[in-house]
């Protein structure tokens, strides 16, 4: 054999090795995804779970306080105080957990879930006035570490169902009377998450989707609609002529 054809040979032969190899490669990554998926979206993206506090459609620390004829489809659980007053007039459709070991799991649920919320990697610090304005998925916060609600609040899944919305206040969010969350193109009450560092208050006759998970207290003003969950760990949840549902 000539030198020439020696080297052709051999320069084949390192082109197939390489081919190979890089074969090999591509076969390997795609079993790997097979087995595992493909790279999952963003954990801020994801769900916070719940436990057993999703059967609660209000949940608190120390005491609930209705009045007037609130209407709540869900459970209502207390863990540690004993006091839920006000019903009737108000109206339960569900069961009522008064410092059980339901209430207690349920309570346990929560503070995982809150300290889930917390945790999630913001992207995107936006101004602490939401009210006129829309937003998309994702994790928010303000440079105040408050929210607030003044008119309408919009937020849209751009057609996808399973978008979450996450909004971290570091203490306090407050919505106006009359404010209005709006949920279009498939976002849903169930993943919208309201992470309250200290106390919520919504405004009388204002309409509020989603979890509210706040560590304090949470104050339901006369008239509000809630379609979601009113969740706090400590403190009390006050009501008034409300209708929250699950």
């Amino acid at each position: 054999m000539s030198m020439t054809r020696l080297n052709h040979s051999r320069h084949g032969m390192a082109a197939r090795s390489r081919l190979g190899s890089a074969l090999a490669l591509v076969c390997a990554l795609s079993v790997l995804i097979g087995v595992i998926g493909p790279p999952s979206a963003d954990a801020a993206t994801a769900r916070i779970p719940l436990g057993t506090a999703a059967q609660f459609a209000v949940l608190a620390g120390s005491t609930i306080t209705n009045t007037g004829p609130t209407t709540i489809t869900g459970d209502v659980g207390l863990s540690p105080g004993t006091a839920i007053t006000g019903f009737p007039p108000g109206q339960v459709t569900g069961t009522v957990h008064a410092a059980d070991a339901v209430a207690l799991q349920a309570k346990n649920d929560l503070t995982a879930a809150y300290n889930d919320a917390a945790s999630r990697a913001t992207t995107a610090t936006v101004p602490v006035e939401l009210g006129g304005t829309t937003k998309t998925a994702g994790v928010y916060d303000s440079p105040a570490g408050t929210f607030g609600i003044t008119g309408t609040l919009t937020l849209d899944g751009q057609g996808d169902t399973s978008s979450v919305f996450i909004f971290k206040a570091a203490s306090t969010l407050i919505t106006a009377s009359a404010s209005k969350v709006v949920l279009i193109n498939g976002a849903r009450a169930a993943n919208v998450y309201w992470k309250v560092g200290s106390s919520a208050t919504l405004g009388t006759y204002s309409t509020m989707r989603g979890n509210i998970l706040a560590l304090a207290s949470i104050t339901v003003t006369t008239g509000v609609t809630v379609k979601g969950r009113v969740l706090t760990q400590t403190a009390a949840v006050t009501l008034d002529t409300d209708t929250i549902t699950r």
